[in-house]
């Protein structure tokens, strides 16, 4: 691919403004929107981002040996055309986009050649990922995964720091996919990635709305919980078909948005008999170490009794979606249900399993009060003697969350055990210390251990039969986070070297 076919591509969809200097008509060697990523003959895309704007990093690009650059803003346009007159300059209505666009064409529109599956909603989108994932290939079809955990297709895994990468990194992973076979992709679609224009031109075959909650506001992410659901409507104008949640707020406004666009979606529900797949009679029950959960499913009149290997009122709502989401496939119900016996989420109500330990122990990613809160909710389902919590906080992240988390556990644990959980750069004992306030309206009991190992040590030593442990905020994590450097760490490992060596 050339500049001038990248330039072709932009003006046929409207988002190209103006051109100067002599376009290259050497083949480009890459993207990049990143300066340090540059090479000679690549593409620089110069966007404004949460703490830097690209377009301050043009003159590195150029010297880097850029053949061609992207610009959104008309000054910085001006200024390094005058500056630069014989390198090549386009501006463009919105650089993110531009982006997405040159990013399709350059992977040769590997999207295309995928049946899309995205899932957006405050909750529960890494978890029904999985499971639309396992139910997927239980049927047949090699499936890829994008989401907070990493990305998966066939053997190989690629940790993320975006629940929705960049549209250049999304080409590239999805054309990774193609040549290794992957034909779906299950994806959650994030509000950022959204408003952020990450997911811009993709047709998505299906699109998935699993609830609403306030999550996400604040600096550096969303004005207003009004900003906030907006970007998440967006997905519903980019699809085929949808599958709705219909006991999730707000509901009727999604809705709207798929008559207008004459959208064909399937709803499913713990709540309307009338949905198209519903959900009774749940049962939450303990057995041999083991956390059991058990519904009835309803379809076009048929009853079932359904076993998920996942535990947790929730798993019932998300294993709900993941079957709608296959019937939209053609892919009934009686196909895929016994896979749902075995599915199993990386870092969210993930079982950690010994043969040596007589109580459930669970890692979850659970990292802010919103969703520790409902980590709690869901565990008590099980009627647990003890429920038992080791957690803490990151460095260099919001100081309330921290007072919250405290509050929270200490409301529902019997036993909080406070340890390390990536400090960064904050010193731990000033953590701690924020944790402990909020634990402090409350009457709970806690510990206090810095070494997050000793502290899961210390927690397995005081639960017993009929306790639940929870090891709370690493999730999918396997490191620990301490200044600039991520030192190697798993939650499973230290787990099963403890009763290893009983």
């Amino acid at each position: 691919m050339k500049p001038g076919e990248v330039l072709a591509v932009l003006e046929k969809a409207g988002e190209l403004i103006e051109v100067s200097g002599k376009v290259s008509d050497e083949a480009l060697a890459d993207i990049a929107y990143e300066s340090g990523k540059v090479t000679k003959n690549a593409v620089f895309v110069a966007a404004c981002g949460a703490n830097a704007d690209g377009h301050d990093f043009i003159p590195e690009a150029l010297k880097k040996g850029a053949s061609l650059v992207l610009c959104e803003k008309r000054d910085a346009y001006e200024v390094y055309k005058a500056a630069y007159p014989e390198r090549c300059f386009a501006l463009a209505g919105s650089s993110r986009r531009a982006l997405a666009l040159a990013s399709a064409a350059f992977f040769g529109y590997p999207a295309e050649k995928l049946t899309l599956i995205g899932l957006t909603g405050t909750k529960g989108k890494t978890s029904t990922s999985f499971m639309i994932k396992s139910l997927l290939e239980a049927a047949g079809h090699p499936t890829g995964l994008i989401g907070t955990t990493g990305i998966y297709y066939g053997t190989q895994y690629e940790y993320i720091d975006n629940s929705t990468p960049e549209s250049f990194e999304l080409h590239r992973i999805f054309a990774a996919m193609v040549q290794s076979g992957i034909r779906y992709c299950v994806m959650e679609v994030s509000s950022q990635s959204l408003k952020l224009e990450r997911v811009y031109g993709l047709r998505f075959d299906t699109a998935v709305f699993t609830n609403l909650s306030k999550d996400h506001i604040g600096k550096g992410e969303h004005a207003d919980f009004e900003e906030y659901f907006a970007c998440k409507k967006k997905l519903f104008s980019m699809c085929e078909n949808a599958v709705l949640n219909a006991d999730s707020d707000r509901i009727g406004d999604i809705r709207d948005i798929l008559t207008t666009h004459h959208t064909p979606f399937i709803t499913y529900s713990t709540q309307d008999p009338t949905a198209d797949f519903y959900g009774s009679d749940e049962k939450f029950y303990m057995e041999n170490g083991d956390m059991k959960t058990e519904y009835t499913l309803t379809h076009k009149g048929v009853r079932q009794r359904v076993t998920v290997g996942v535990p947790g009122r929730f798993s019932v709502y998300n294993s709900l979606c993941a079957v709608s989401v296959l019937s939209l496939q053609g892919i009934p119900c009686e196909a895929v249900l016994p896979a749902l016996e075995t599915v199993h989420v990386i870092g969210r109500n993930e079982l950690v399993k010994h043969p040596k330990c007589p109580f459930p122990v669970m890692i979850d990613y659970a990292h802010n009060a919103l969703s520790l809160q409902s980590l709690f909710d869901a565990v008590r389902a099980y009627k647990p003697r003890h429920i038992v919590c080791v957690f803490g906080c990151g460095g260099n992240r919001s100081r309330v969350r921290r007072f919250d988390m405290g509050e929270i556990a200490g409301k529902n644990a019997d036993l909080s055990v406070i340890t390390s959980d990536n400090p960064r750069f904050e010193d731990l004992d000033a953590i701690f210390a924020d944790i402990l306030t909020g634990i402090a309206k409350t009457e709970g009991a806690y510990a206090v251990i810095k070494n997050r190992a000793d502290a899961i040590r210390y927690a397995l030593e005081h639960a017993s039969r009929g306790d639940i442990v929870l090891l709370v905020g690493k999730g999918q994590q396997l490191f620990e986070e301490i200044g600039n450097v991520k030192y190697p760490f798993d939650e499973r490992q230290v787990v099963k070297d403890y009763y290893d060596a009983l």
